[in-house]
């Protein structure tokens, strides 16, 4: 479907839109299954910034992209903001045209026009956005894509669509078996992972545990390892409480538990640094000296992290047997449906999957050293 076109878009001569902090890995990607982009919910700005990114300029170097999820809801916002963009049905197994406005829509549900209403998700929204996401999955599983860059959702409309899971993450865990999920937010500057997420800050001291930080140190370094081809990481650790606890004056959760279980991962030759007094770890590690900080609490890591790459920042589930990126802001259903939202977040969500998916395939098919 062709949508025609009024002026110039605003943001093609924003090089800040284009990402250009990883590592393009042209001749793995070139061989590599499309990947598979999310809609994210109809009524929040998800199809929005989605237009947009195939709407860049054509020096902006894309790889093969699918949109999972529904043709009402692109052509409605197509038509809306007067984008020139062709939503072209799509099947596996069929070539991908990668040129400026064409999208390749594998469509997962049957919305209609009138039941989109920007900033205002509906049962109907709430059921097509989880389509969206297990189609997705499904595919990875069977090879039809090579990685899952999802768009954001919102937790009321999960629950509203049947699927009772806290979030997209707690969702992708399920679909793909995985026991294990850590959340990293990856920048220019800055990547960060969390030993705990979503929970009360009073929580925090008891969910800490020693065997669970070994596991997180491990993960991090794994990643850092073969996902982002780090060859000998070096992670940070962040104290909980303020100046690392200063010789348990102010808390002995660095003395009890952070730091036996760096010993324990050290031992296992992983290599960590700290625990630093968080008000100084996160300008160093932003300077270069660290590839990684892992962090105790979620606004403990998400308050500099934000600061710095509050546009263009990734979240990535480490833990999944699957490859899986996202956008780091939520679906803004207070602009939707105003062509005012920011797609680069998206950008370099997707040129992060296709780099991991790459670097993860070549390390899968390099020989072993004995």
């Amino acid at each position: 479907m062709l949508h025609s076109c009024m002026g110039v878009e605003p943001w093609d001569h924003h090089l800040q839109y284009r990402s250009t902090f990883y590592v393009y890995l042209s001749k793995t990607v070139s061989s590599m299954l499309p990947l598979a982009i999310t809609m994210g919910c109809p009524a929040g700005i998800g199809p929005e910034i989605i237009l947009k990114y195939f709407s860049l300029p054509e020096d902006h170097e894309r790889p093969a992209a699918v949109v999972i999820g529904d043709f009402s809801a692109l052509s409605y916002y197509a038509d809306r903001f007067k984008y020139d963009v062709s939503i072209i049905p799509w099947t596996p197994g069929e070539p991908i045209q990668i040129e400026r406005g064409v999208i390749p829509l594998f469509e997962t549900s049957h919305l209609a026009a009138e039941d989109i209403h920007p900033g205002h998700p509906s049962k109907k929204t709430a059921v097509a956005m989880a389509d969206a996401i297990i189609a997705a999955v499904r595919g990875i599983q069977g090879s039809i894509f090579s990685a899952l860059c999802t768009c954001p959702i919102s937790k009321i409309a999960l629950q509203e669509s049947g699927h009772y899971y806290p979030g997209h993450t707690e969702m992708l865990a399920a679909l793909t078996a995985s026991p294990t999920q850590v959340m990293m937010m990856a920048g220019r500057s800055l990547r960060i992972t969390l030993a705990t997420i979503h929970c009360a800050l009073a929580q925090v001291p008891e969910l800490l545990q020693e065997e669970s930080l070994c596991a997180l140190f491990s993960t991090t370094h794994q990643s850092l390892k073969i996902d982002f081809d780090i060859a000998a990481p070096r992670i940070a650790v962040a104290a909980l409480n303020p100046h690392a606890g200063e010789g348990g004056m102010f808390g002995r959760e660095e003395e009890q538990i952070i730091i036996p279980a760096m010993k324990k991962a050290k031992n296992k030759g992983i290599n960590l640094h700290g625990p630093f007094p968080p008000d100084t770890i996160f300008f160093k590690a932003a300077q270069g000296h660290y590839d990684a900080v892992v962090c105790m609490y979620h606004d403990q890591g998400l308050i500099p992290f934000k600061l710095l790459h509050f546009s263009d920042g990734v979240n990535v589930t480490l833990g999944l047997p699957i490859v899986r990126t996202s956008v780091d802001h939520g679906t803004a259903y207070d602009i939707a449906g105003k062509s005012i939202a920011d797609p680069a977040s998206l950008v370099a969500a997707v040129e992060l999957a296709t780099t991991i998916a790459g670097n993860r395939a070549r390390h899968k098919s390099a020989p072993a050293v004995n």
